[in-house]
Protein backbone atom coordinates (compact mmCIF):
# COMPACT_ATOMS: atom_id res chain seq x y z
CA UNK A 1 0.00 0.00 0.00
CA UNK A 2 2.03 3.03 -1.09
CA UNK A 3 -0.79 5.86 -0.31
CA UNK A 4 -3.98 6.01 2.39
CA UNK A 5 -6.08 8.61 2.87
CA UNK A 6 -7.78 9.79 6.25
CA UNK A 7 -11.48 11.88 6.32
CA UNK A 8 -11.76 13.23 9.45
CA UNK A 9 -8.83 13.84 11.50
CA UNK A 10 -9.67 13.76 15.64
CA UNK A 11 -8.38 11.26 18.31
CA UNK A 12 -8.25 8.12 15.61
CA UNK A 13 -7.16 9.84 12.67
CA UNK A 14 -4.15 11.01 14.56
CA UNK A 15 -3.51 7.80 16.15
CA UNK A 16 -3.38 6.42 12.42
CA UNK A 17 -0.99 8.97 11.52
CA UNK A 18 1.18 8.29 14.61
CA UNK A 19 1.24 4.69 14.11
CA UNK A 20 2.29 4.95 10.58
CA UNK A 21 5.13 6.75 11.64
CA UNK A 22 5.91 4.37 14.38
CA UNK A 23 9.03 2.54 14.95
CA UNK A 24 10.16 5.28 11.82
CA UNK A 25 10.91 2.36 9.06
CA UNK A 26 9.04 3.37 5.59
CA UNK A 27 5.41 3.40 5.21
CA UNK A 28 2.99 4.29 2.66
CA UNK A 29 2.62 8.25 1.96
CA UNK A 30 -0.57 9.69 4.08
CA UNK A 31 -3.15 12.63 2.65
CA UNK A 32 -5.17 14.12 5.00
CA UNK A 33 -8.43 15.88 4.65
CA UNK A 34 -8.57 20.17 5.63
CA UNK A 35 -10.98 19.95 8.08
CA UNK A 36 -9.24 20.28 11.60
CA UNK A 37 -6.90 22.62 10.77
CA UNK A 38 -5.02 22.49 13.53
CA UNK A 39 -4.04 18.86 13.66
CA UNK A 40 -3.73 18.38 10.13
CA UNK A 41 -1.17 21.06 10.39
CA UNK A 42 0.70 19.67 13.47
CA UNK A 43 0.70 15.65 11.62
CA UNK A 44 2.09 17.47 8.35
CA UNK A 45 4.74 18.97 9.76
CA UNK A 46 6.30 16.48 12.28
CA UNK A 47 6.05 13.35 9.98
CA UNK A 48 7.66 13.61 6.18
CA UNK A 49 5.03 12.55 3.42
CA UNK A 50 2.05 13.66 5.40
CA UNK A 51 0.36 16.36 3.36
CA UNK A 52 -2.91 18.22 3.73
CA UNK A 53 -5.12 18.19 0.97
CA UNK A 54 -7.02 20.81 -0.28
CA UNK A 55 -10.76 18.80 0.03
CA UNK A 56 -12.03 15.68 0.56
CA UNK A 57 -12.31 14.75 -3.02
CA UNK A 58 -8.16 15.43 -3.54
CA UNK A 59 -7.56 13.09 -0.79
CA UNK A 60 -10.02 10.27 -2.62
CA UNK A 61 -8.41 10.88 -6.03
CA UNK A 62 -4.70 10.56 -4.36
CA UNK A 63 -5.10 7.40 -2.26
CA UNK A 64 -5.31 3.63 -2.77
CA UNK A 65 -7.23 3.42 0.54
CA UNK A 66 -9.17 5.71 2.36
CA UNK A 67 -10.13 5.88 6.00
CA UNK A 68 -12.97 7.52 6.55
CA UNK A 69 -12.68 9.03 10.28
CA UNK A 70 -15.49 11.12 10.81
CA UNK A 71 -18.24 11.23 13.33
CA UNK A 72 -21.29 9.73 12.50
CA UNK A 73 -23.47 12.91 12.51
CA UNK A 74 -21.45 15.09 10.24
CA UNK A 75 -20.91 12.27 7.76
CA UNK A 76 -23.40 12.97 5.13
CA UNK A 77 -22.00 16.70 5.14
CA UNK A 78 -18.61 15.30 4.67
CA UNK A 79 -18.95 13.17 1.96
CA UNK A 80 -21.58 14.99 -0.11
CA UNK A 81 -20.87 14.45 -3.63
CA UNK A 82 -17.74 12.33 -3.02
CA UNK A 83 -17.01 10.21 -6.01
CA UNK A 84 -14.81 7.04 -4.71
CA UNK A 85 -13.88 5.10 -7.67
CA UNK A 86 -14.11 1.19 -7.91
CA UNK A 87 -10.54 0.36 -7.74
CA UNK A 88 -10.02 2.37 -4.18
CA UNK A 89 -10.23 0.79 -0.72
CA UNK A 90 -12.91 2.05 1.85
CA UNK A 91 -12.36 2.04 5.42
CA UNK A 92 -15.14 2.78 7.27
CA UNK A 93 -14.58 3.53 10.88
CA UNK A 94 -17.57 5.50 11.98
CA UNK A 95 -19.15 4.08 14.81
CA UNK A 96 -23.15 2.62 14.61
CA UNK A 97 -22.65 3.04 10.50
CA UNK A 98 -23.33 0.39 8.51
CA UNK A 99 -20.82 -0.34 5.23
CA UNK A 100 -24.80 -0.68 3.54
CA UNK A 101 -25.37 2.89 4.75
CA UNK A 102 -22.11 3.94 3.38
CA UNK A 103 -22.33 2.61 0.72
CA UNK A 104 -25.92 4.49 -0.48
CA UNK A 105 -24.18 7.71 0.67
CA UNK A 106 -20.84 6.90 -1.50
CA UNK A 107 -22.96 5.54 -4.68
CA UNK A 108 -19.97 3.15 -5.28
CA UNK A 109 -18.87 -0.22 -5.73
CA UNK A 110 -15.82 0.07 -4.26
CA UNK A 111 -14.22 -2.42 -1.54
CA UNK A 112 -15.88 -0.94 1.45
CA UNK A 113 -14.45 -2.61 4.97
CA UNK A 114 -15.59 -1.58 8.79
CA UNK A 115 -12.91 -1.55 11.31
CA UNK A 116 -12.47 -0.23 15.04
CA UNK A 117 -8.96 1.30 15.81
CA UNK A 118 -8.75 2.12 19.20
CA UNK A 119 -5.94 5.28 20.41
CA UNK A 120 -3.50 2.50 20.98
CA UNK A 121 -2.59 2.12 17.63
CA UNK A 122 -0.31 5.45 17.49
CA UNK A 123 1.84 2.62 19.20
CA UNK A 124 0.86 -0.53 17.06
CA UNK A 125 -0.67 -1.72 20.07
CA UNK A 126 -4.40 -2.32 19.47
CA UNK A 127 -5.65 -5.20 17.84
CA UNK A 128 -8.39 -3.48 15.35
CA UNK A 129 -11.87 -5.47 14.67
CA UNK A 130 -12.70 -5.86 10.77
CA UNK A 131 -15.59 -7.20 8.39
CA UNK A 132 -15.68 -8.09 6.13
CA UNK A 133 -12.34 -9.35 6.11
CA UNK A 134 -10.03 -7.71 3.12
CA UNK A 135 -6.51 -8.72 2.66
CA UNK A 136 -5.10 -5.79 1.91
CA UNK A 137 -7.31 -4.34 5.19
CA UNK A 138 -6.06 -6.94 7.08
CA UNK A 139 -2.53 -6.68 6.39
CA UNK A 140 -2.79 -3.23 6.83
CA UNK A 141 -4.33 -3.31 10.26
CA UNK A 142 -1.69 -6.36 11.25
CA UNK A 143 0.86 -4.39 10.34
CA UNK A 144 -0.50 -2.17 12.98
CA UNK A 145 -1.02 -3.85 16.16
CA UNK A 146 -3.17 -6.98 14.74
CA UNK A 147 -6.35 -7.56 13.28
CA UNK A 148 -9.67 -9.66 14.41
CA UNK A 149 -12.10 -10.38 10.99
CA UNK A 150 -15.31 -11.55 12.13
CA UNK A 151 -18.28 -12.80 10.44
CA UNK A 152 -20.85 -10.39 10.08
CA UNK A 153 -22.19 -6.94 11.19
CA UNK A 154 -23.90 -8.37 14.42
CA UNK A 155 -20.27 -9.75 15.51
CA UNK A 156 -18.49 -6.43 15.00
CA UNK A 157 -21.20 -4.51 16.55
CA UNK A 158 -20.87 -6.65 19.47
CA UNK A 159 -17.17 -5.90 19.99
CA UNK A 160 -18.11 -1.94 19.05
CA UNK A 161 -20.36 -1.96 21.95
CA UNK A 162 -17.31 -2.95 24.19
CA UNK A 163 -15.48 0.12 23.00
CA UNK A 164 -18.01 2.23 24.82
CA UNK A 165 -16.07 0.92 28.47
CA UNK A 166 -13.02 2.53 27.59
CA UNK A 167 -13.17 6.04 29.16
CA UNK A 168 -15.41 4.12 32.36
CA UNK A 169 -12.00 2.44 32.93
CA UNK A 170 -10.09 5.74 33.02
CA UNK A 171 -13.08 6.95 35.56
CA UNK A 172 -12.16 4.11 37.38
CA UNK A 173 -8.92 4.42 38.29
CA UNK A 174 -9.37 8.06 39.12
CA UNK A 175 -12.43 7.42 41.11
CA UNK A 176 -9.81 5.22 43.40
CA UNK A 177 -6.89 7.91 43.27
CA UNK A 178 -9.20 10.42 44.46
CA UNK A 179 -10.13 7.93 47.08
CA UNK A 180 -6.55 7.89 48.45
CA UNK A 181 -6.30 10.89 48.66
CA UNK A 182 -9.02 11.99 50.80
CA UNK A 183 -7.63 9.52 53.24
CA UNK A 184 -4.51 12.07 53.17
CA UNK A 185 -2.18 10.75 50.62
CA UNK A 186 -0.79 12.91 47.98
CA UNK A 187 -2.24 13.77 44.64
CA UNK A 188 0.57 13.03 42.80
CA UNK A 189 1.35 10.07 44.74
CA UNK A 190 -1.43 8.42 44.38
CA UNK A 191 -1.59 9.24 40.84
CA UNK A 192 1.72 7.32 40.41
CA UNK A 193 0.60 4.56 42.63
CA UNK A 194 -2.49 3.64 40.54
CA UNK A 195 -0.62 4.04 37.44
CA UNK A 196 1.50 1.36 38.25
CA UNK A 197 -0.96 -0.85 39.58
CA UNK A 198 -2.70 -1.13 36.73
CA UNK A 199 0.22 -0.92 34.50
CA UNK A 200 1.06 -4.24 35.91
CA UNK A 201 -2.68 -5.66 35.32
CA UNK A 202 -2.16 -4.48 31.89
CA UNK A 203 0.85 -6.46 31.03
CA UNK A 204 -0.60 -9.34 32.57
CA UNK A 205 -3.49 -9.52 29.96
CA UNK A 206 -0.36 -10.36 27.46
CA UNK A 207 -0.32 -13.82 28.85
CA UNK A 208 -2.93 -15.38 26.49
CA UNK A 209 -2.41 -18.87 27.88
CA UNK A 210 -4.75 -17.88 30.81
CA UNK A 211 -8.33 -16.30 30.36
CA UNK A 212 -9.56 -13.64 31.61
CA UNK A 213 -11.63 -16.04 34.72
CA UNK A 214 -8.30 -17.64 35.42
CA UNK A 215 -6.57 -14.16 35.43
CA UNK A 216 -9.23 -12.77 38.18
CA UNK A 217 -8.85 -15.94 40.25
CA UNK A 218 -4.45 -16.03 40.40
CA UNK A 219 -4.96 -12.58 41.62
CA UNK A 220 -6.63 -13.30 44.37
CA UNK A 221 -6.78 -15.33 47.43
CA UNK A 222 -9.26 -16.68 49.46
CA UNK A 223 -10.87 -14.33 51.59
CA UNK A 224 -8.66 -11.41 50.91
CA UNK A 225 -8.71 -7.82 50.04
CA UNK A 226 -9.81 -8.89 46.17
CA UNK A 227 -12.17 -11.00 46.69
CA UNK A 228 -13.81 -8.44 49.24
CA UNK A 229 -14.33 -5.63 46.95
CA UNK A 230 -15.31 -7.82 43.92
CA UNK A 231 -17.76 -9.81 45.74
CA UNK A 232 -19.12 -6.65 47.92
CA UNK A 233 -19.00 -4.20 45.07
CA UNK A 234 -19.12 -5.81 41.39
CA UNK A 235 -21.82 -7.94 43.01
CA UNK A 236 -25.10 -9.40 40.89
CA UNK A 237 -26.53 -6.03 40.76
CA UNK A 238 -23.78 -4.16 39.99
CA UNK A 239 -22.96 -6.75 37.00
CA UNK A 240 -26.67 -6.87 35.96
CA UNK A 241 -26.89 -2.94 35.63
CA UNK A 242 -23.18 -3.11 33.38
CA UNK A 243 -24.98 -5.69 30.89
CA UNK A 244 -28.06 -3.84 30.76
CA UNK A 245 -26.55 -0.65 29.55
CA UNK A 246 -24.37 -2.76 27.32
CA UNK A 247 -27.51 -4.38 25.67
CA UNK A 248 -28.81 -0.97 25.37
CA UNK A 249 -25.65 0.44 23.61
CA UNK A 250 -25.77 -2.52 21.32
CA UNK A 251 -29.43 -1.91 20.05
CA UNK A 252 -28.26 1.92 19.12
CA UNK A 253 -25.11 0.60 17.32
CA UNK A 254 -27.85 -2.13 15.24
Amino acid sequence: MKSIGIIGVGEIGRALVTGLRHGGEESPEVFLSPRGARTTAELSECYTGVQVCADNQEVVDRSELVIIAVRRQDRHEALAGLRVDDDRIVVNVMAGVGNDDLRRTLATDAPLVRAIPLPAIRERRSVSVVHPSHPQVDSFFARMGGVLPVVDEAAFNVLSALTGTLTTHYAYLAALASWATGQGIAPDDADRYIRGLFQGVGRSLGDETRSLDRLAADHETPNGNNQRIRTSWFDRANSEALTSELDALLADLT
